[in-house]
This record gives C-alpha cells, sequence and structure tokens, in this order.
C-alpha cells in the first residue's frame, strides 16, 4: 500500500542546491535557468482558484527551486536525466492556465516550463495533420492552421493562455467539443519523455499499435507518467458556413430531452449549451457592454430580496447562504439552449432545421441568431470575469463533472443541493454527446474573514465531490484533478487505482514526476 508523507528531496542545505544548479548550467544555457523570484512565483500556481485565494492573502504558495526553458526534446532529456541523478521533483509546465493545481511544486524542485517549444514541426494537407512542439499557445496554433484554411477545431475558454500539452495533460474539451471532440479524439499521435530519460516515439500509427494505444497512458496523466514534447493532431477544411441561434425552453428537463434526442439521433451541432435558469439570467442579460462587475449584476437582481443592504446585496446574501438557497429556488425562469452549425455546402443548414424541430417537440421557442451570435462573440469572456470577483472579496470557482443521460438531472441536482447551502451556484450544460453530458457549474462564496473564507472553499469542495459520487457522476470531465481533486481519485478508480499506482511506480521508481498529482502520493512508501 503507497501513502503519502511529506518532505523535501533537496533538504534545507544549500549544497544539493548547487550541485543541481551546476548541472543545469553545463547542459544548458544561462537565459534558460532561472532562481529569480518573480519566475519562480509565476510557475508557483496556475489559475485554481485555491491558489488565488492563497496568494491574495499572503499565504504560502508552492514555488520551484528553478525554472528551466527547454527549446528541444534534446534539452528536455537533458534536464530529466540530471533531476532523476538527483531525485529531484520535475513539473511541466504550459501556459499556467489549469484550475486544478496541477503545477504547483509541492516538493519543490525544477519546473520545466515548455513554452519556448513552440514550433509546428509538420503540416501535411493530404493526410490532413499538423504535428507541434507542445508548448505552442493554442490560439497561435489555431490562426496559423486558419491562414491555411484549416482548423483544428478546438476551443477551449483558455485557448488564449493554454498550450498544446496543457490540452493533452488534462483531455481537455473546447467548445465545439460536439461536433469536433475532445483533444484525446484530435490527438493521433506523441512523443514522450519518460522519468529516466528514454524518449517514447508514439508518432506513427502503424498497424502493430492498431490494438493497443500507448497514447492513452500519458493523456490526462498531468506529467506524473511522462513529458509530451510534441503532438500529431488532425486538422479539418475551415468551415465556409457558420449558423448560431438561441432556443428558450419552459424548463430545463425539457431542453435536456431536447438535447438528447437531436444527438441520439444522429445531429451533431458545433455547439449545444444550455443554462440553468439562473444561468439563463445572467446569459441572456449580461454582456461586456453592460457596464460594471460581475458582481454587481449578480447584486442587481438580488436586490428586490435583499433590498436593505447598503453594501453588495451579494455579500449579504452570502452571508446568508441558506436563505439565498431558498430566494434563488423559487426564481424560476425559462432555460436558455444555444445551437451553432458548422460546415459547407447545405448541410449545416440542413441540420439546423432538423434541430430546431426537435426543440418544437419539446416547447422551445426559437429566438433567432441573436442570442447565438451574442454567445459566439462573448464565449471567453466569463473566464476573465471570475477573478475580478476576488479583488472585491469573493471567491468563485468552476466545476465540471459528467454522467449519462438517465443520470443528468439527478446529478444537477444532487450537487446543487450540496453547494447551494454555502454559495451561489450555476449551470450550465455542454459538451454533450450520444451517451451523456458534462454539467458546468459556477459557484461564487464570501466570509468576511480570510482563513475562513479559504475553510469555507474547501469544504464547498469536498461536499461537491463527494455528491458527485454518490449521485454516480464523474469527478473531472475536461479540467483534470491536480491536487484539488486528488483525495477523490480512489473512490473515483475503486480497485483500479492500485493498477495506476503500480503503473506510476513502475514508470517513476523515484517518484520525480509531478509528485502529489492525480491522487499519487508525494513519496513512495511502503
Amino acid at each position: 500500500m503507497m501513502v503519502a508523507t511529506t518532505g523535501h528531496s533537496l533538504g534545507t542545505s544549500d549544497e544539493p542546491r548547487q550541485e543541481v544548479y551546476t548541472a543545469l548550467q553545463a547542459a544548458l544555457r544561462p537565459n534558460q535557468i532561472s532562481m529569480q523570484g518573480p519566475d519562480l512565483f509565476a510557475t508557483s500556481r496556475d489559475c485554481t482558484s485555491k491558489g488565488i485565494l492563497l496568494a491574495r492573502d499572503g499565504q504560502k504558495v508552492y514555488p520551484p527551486h528553478w525554472v528551466v526553458w527547454p527549446e528541444s526534446t534534446k534539452d528536455v532529456v537533458a534536464i530529466i536525466k540530471i533531476a532523476n541523478r538527483m531525485k529531484v521533483p520535475i513539473i511541466p509546465f504550459g501556459g499556467g492556465s489549469g484550475v486544478c493545481g496541477g503545477t504547483w511544486a509541492l516538493r519543490g524542485g525544477i519546473t520545466l516550463d515548455l513554452k519556448r517549444m513552440d514550433r509546428v514541426l509538420m503540416l501535411d494537407t493530404r493526410r490532413m495533420q499538423v504535428r507541434v512542439q507542445t508548448g505552442i499557445n493554442g490560439e497561435i496554433l489555431e490562426r496559423f492552421l486558419q491562414r491555411k484554411g484549416l482548423t483544428l477545431g478546438h476551443f477551449p475558454s483558455s485557448i488564449y493562455s493554454a498550450t498544446v500539452g496543457g490540452y493533452l495533460a488534462c483531455r481537455s474539451a473546447g467548445q465545439f467539443s460536439t461536433k469536433y471532440g475532445k483533444i484525446e479524439d484530435m490527438v493521433e499521435g506523441m512523443q514522450v519523455v519518460l522519468p529516466e530519460g528514454a524518449v517514447v516515439d508514439l508518432l506513427s500509427a502503424g498497424p502493430s499499435r492498431k490494438s493497443l494505444d500507448f497514447k492513452e497512458v500519458f493523456l490526462g496523466s498531468e506529467g506524473t507518467l511522462g513529458v509530451i514534447t510534441e503532438g500529431l493532431f488532425r486538422i479539418h477544411p475551415k468551415p465556409k458556413i457558420e449558423f448560431y441561434r438561441g432556443v428558450e425552453f419552459p424548463n430545463l428537463e425539457k431542453s435536456l430531452r431536447a438535447a438528447r434526442e437531436m444527438l441520439q439521433r444522429g445531429l451533431k451541432p458545433a455547439v449545444l449549451r444550455i443554462y440553468d435558469p439562473l444561468d439563463t439570467r445572467l446569459a441572456s442579460s449580461y454582456s461586456e457592454s453592460s457596464g460594471g462587475s460581475l458582481s454587481q449584476y449578480i447584486s442587481s437582481w438580488l436586490k428586490p430580496v435583499f433590498h436593505l443592504a447598503k453594501n453588495s446585496s451579494l455579500k449579504i446574501a452570502l452571508k446568508n447562504p441558506r436563505l439565498l438557497k431558498g430566494v434563488t429556488d423559487l426564481m424560476t425562469s425559462p432555460c436558455l439552449m444555444i445551437l451553432g452549425f458548422q460546415g459547407i455546402g447545405e448541410f449545416p443548414k440542413a441540420e439546423q432545421s432538423l434541430a430546431l424541430k426537435y426543440c418544437q417537440k419539446f416547447r422551445g421557442k426559437d429566438l433567432g441568431e441573436g442570442p447565438g451570435l451574442h454567445w459566439y462573440k462573448h464565449r471567453y469572456s466569463v473566464s476573465y470575469k471570475l477573478s475580478p470577483l476576488f479583488d472585491e472579496g469573493f471567491f468563485a470557482d468552476t466545476m465540471e463533472v459528467a454522467t449519462t443521460w438517465g443520470n443528468l438531472t439527478n446529478l444537477y441536482h444532487a450537487i446543487r443541493e450540496a453547494v447551494g447551502n454555502r454559495a451561489l451556484v450555476l449551470a450550465h450544460f455542454s459538451h454533450a454527446y450520444h451517451e451523456g453530458c458534462s454539467i458546468y457549474f459556477t459557484f461564487v462564496g464570501y466570509h468576511e474573514k480570510e482563513q475562513e473564507s479559504r475553510n469555507l472553499y474547501d469544504r464547498i469542495w469536498k461536499e461537491a465531490l463527494s455528491a458527485c459520487h454518490m449521485a454516480g457522476g464523474t469527478i473531472s470531465h475536461h479540467h483534470g484533478v491536480g491536487v484539488l481533486k486528488a483525495p477523490y481519485m480512489r473512490k473515483e478508480w475503486g480497485d483500479a487505482f492500485e493498477w495506476l499506482c503500480r503503473v506510476k511506480r513502475g514508470l517513476d521508481p523515484k517518484n520525480i514526476f509531478n509528485p502529489g498529482k492525480m491522487g499519487f502520493p508525494e513519496v513512495w512508501q511502503d
């Protein structure tokens, strides 16, 4: 049985650290290594809300001892061999856009910042493939492809900051996943460097690999099993025709039934998103042009209830979460569905027409293209509206879970019930497939005291993840695990988690690859 213990492989002495630094200096150029405070701080956390809370409150973060910037697979191999020989942790780092603490240097060590490995290595328009180094930014890759009349079809909300390596490490999903799939449906090969420095070439898809796909071992492993240095991806022609529109349903149940039927009948909209009643109010009315912060807007529609509040209605409401839950339970409103269709010729128009017929069957009212185009224009905006809440004293976070269609409303109500007694909860349904769908929850909380605010945040996550398992859902659809969900991996995997630990220990016997993530211990102990 392997359990986690605390400890630091480098101890407190400067001598081992200097030895590592000297070895890195011999392998790299001076501008590829840093021990400067700003560089260490910049890679000490990602976009995890808990990390933002800690930084806001002046609490402990998790800096590495060194940041290194490899520029080739050869550099990565050299760095990893040094780390393996000296038993120093290696933490792969892409754009820092993760939201689960997957890049926290829990034991210090070397942060391997891959952003200089940003080259497009091959574009084959006959086979419709692109091969890239995994430090390339997602938006830069997409713009490169679109200039060629092509697309990867992967548009996560983090596209402006995320890297391709981050996509693969967390099995990310983009906003057009119903049409194009998640990143694991797009990748056709990869190159991986193992903890001992061996390079594994999984870039070619020869006949011998069709029955056993080793890519699956490293996809979603968050740098705990290997460092992915190159990826080979399937690409598509850039769509020439696009349609977006909104449909209003009288309730959530009818909107979900319409979505399920259209997908199981063979339709594949590029976009299918359903907002619950509270999120519908936000999605329908709030835009960048409306002015004010997100908290001010939410407060405005809470004001009729908390009208005596001299300060923010939202702060007053969040001091009384049970009352707030009762109020929001009574706030009934229609549910908004956003549909999008892409392609060539008459096909997108025909798909849209059929989809609207299925919507009408469940009392869906076509709102025209206005809501769809509004969503498309502001589709990345929400990611930038959460962090200002921290400056106003709140905290906010998102949680993506998933399950099959038959269990979807049960999972939605279970998590909303668990979190609603402690925070304001909004949700939308996206990343929908033939078998089921993901639910993307957003919660906003508040406490006047810093430590109590962090404790409340932890309780919310604990109760939400427990409720997810009790309701038969999976705790992660595309954000990954990191440290945030690590305590729940054994419950998620059951007995199979021991086999996963055996894979980890077999590949990484010294436990230097991103220790303490994915439910793995920080150090091995027999």
